[in-house]
C-alpha cells in the first residue's frame, strides 16, 4: 500500500516508517519538525532507512497530498499530558480539530483506511476492580486525553463503506528509539537510575499504568493496515498485553533491578490520581498476526544497554530535545514558532 504517515520524525514514527517499509509498503512521511534536534543514537538495526518526508504542519495538509494514498497513519499531535495542559485551547485546535480535518480530507480524497493512535489515558481513573476494556466508559482527565476521545467520536462518525477508521488505544510507550523521549515513565526512570544511581519517588507509586514497547506499537499498526477490512472497520483496540499492567512502584523496582546498586525510595501518596488497568484480550484474539514481543523487564534491559553504550550523562538526559514540553517552550521562547506553534521562518 501507499501510506501517508504523520508524525514520522517522532519517537514512534522514526521506528514505524522503516518498519512498514520493510514490509513492502510505500511511505510518504509528514512532520512539522519540532523534535528533529532530538536524535539520541544511531542504530541501523532499528532504523535501516528513512522514507521521503514532507516537512509540513498537519494543519497545512491539503486534499492533493492524499493523491494515490491507500491508508493514513496519524500520530502527529501535541503528545503527553504536560504539553497538552500547557495551552489547552491550542491542544484542542491541533489534536482534535486538525485531526478531524485530516480524516475528512483523507475520506474526501478516497483514502480507504485511517489508523489513529489514541491512548489508554482516555480511561483516566478506573471506577471498579476490573481492567478497562474497549467497552468501558472513558473518563479523560486532561486536555490530551479529552482530545483523544473527541477524535475517536468524530472520526468514528465518518465510518462508511468506503472509509474504515481504526483506533489504537496505546498503553504508555517505552523502549529505545533514536528520536528518544525521556518524559515517559520507564524511559525516565531508567535515565534517572543511569545518571544518579538512585530513584527517589515523590509518591508511593500505587497508581496503575499499562505499558507497551514502542516496537509492539509498530507491530499493531502494521497488523491493522494489513488485516481484512471487516476485522478493523470502525474498531477500537487497546494495544498492549495483560502482563504489562503495573503499579508505578513495580516499574521502579524493575528498573532498580536492572541497575545493580540503585537505591530506591518512595514518598507519600501523590496528587496524580490517574490509575487504571487495561484488558488487552480483544487485540490478542481479533487482530491477525499481533502479539506483544516485549515486556517491561526486556525494555529496561534494552534501555540500560543503549544508555551505557552512548554514555548517557545528566546533561544529555536533561537536554530539552528529549522532553516534549521543554522543546516546545524553547521553540516558542526563541521565537522560532508563533503563539499557535506555526514556524515563523
Amino acid at each position: 500500500m501507499k501510506l501517508l504517515v504523520t508524525g514520522v520524525e517522532g519517537y514512534i514514527g522514526c521506528l514505524l516508517a522503516p518498519f512498514l517499509q520493510a514490509r513492502g509498503h510505500d511511505i510518504v512521511g509528514f512532520d512539522t519538525g519540532y523534535y528533529r534536534d532530538g536524535w539520541l543514537f544511531s542504530d541501523r538495526a532499528l532504523v535501516p532507512g528513512f522514507p521521503r518526508t514532507v516537512n509540513r504542519d498537519i494543519r497545512d495538509i491539503e486534499i492533493d497530498d492524499f493523491e494515490g494514498v491507500d491508508a493514513v497513519v496519524h500520530m502527529a499531535e501535541l503528545s503527553n499530558d504536560p504539553l497538552g495542559e500547557n495551552n489547552p485551547d491550542l491542544t484542542f485546535r491541533i489534536n482534535h480539530q486538525a485531526s478531524v480535518r485530516l480524516a475528512a480530507l483523507a475520506k474526501s480524497a478516497g483514502v480507504k483506511r485511517f489508523v489513529y493512535t489514541s491512548s489508554c489515558s482516555v480511561y483516566g481513573v478506573a471506577s471498579g476492580a476490573e481492567p478497562m476494556s474497549e467497552r468501558s466508559p472513558t473518563n479523560p482527565l486532561t486536555a490530551y486525553a479529552r482530545c483523544k476521545t473527541l477524535v475517536e467520536r468524530d472520526v468514528g462518525a465518518m465510518t462508511a463503506r468506503d472509509f474504515s477508521p481504526t483506533f489504537l488505544r496505546n498503553a504508555t510507550a517505552y523502549g529505545a528509539s533514536p528520536r528518544m523521549r525521556f518524559d515517559i515513565v520507564l524511559n525516565n526512570l531508567c535515565g534517572i537510575a543511569a545518571t544518579t544511581g538512585q530513584i527517589v519517588m515523590t509518591s508511593d507509586g500505587t497508581p496503575w499504568r499499562p505499558l507497551v514497547h514502542v516496537l509492539d506499537i509498530c507491530q499493531a499498526i502494521a497488523c491493522v493496515l494489513e488485516a481484512p477490512r471487516d476485522v478493523v472497520h470502525g474498531e477500537v483496540f487497546n494495544v498492549g498485553h495483560h502482563a504489562d499492567n503495573y503499579q508505578v512502584r513495580e516499574i521502579a523496582e524493575i528498573v532498580a533491578h536492572v541497575y545493580p546498586g540503585c537505591q530506591l525510595s518512595f514518598g507519600p501518596p501523590g496528587g496524580d490520581n490517574r490509575s487504571y488497568r487495561v484488558n488487552f484480550e480483544k487485540i490478542r484474539a481479533q487482530l491477525p498476526g499481533f502479539k506483544c514481543v516485549w515486556d517491561a523487564r526486556q525494555g529496561a534491559r534494552q534501555l540500560h544497554d543503549v544508555y551505557e553504550r552512548i554514555g548517557l550523562d545528566a546533561a544529555l538526559f536533561n537536554a530539552r530535545p528529549f522532553t516534549r514540553l521543554k522543546q516546545i517552550k524553547y521553540l516558542s521562547v526563541s521565537g522560532q514558532v508563533d503563539d499557535a506553534l506555526f514556524w515563523r521562518y
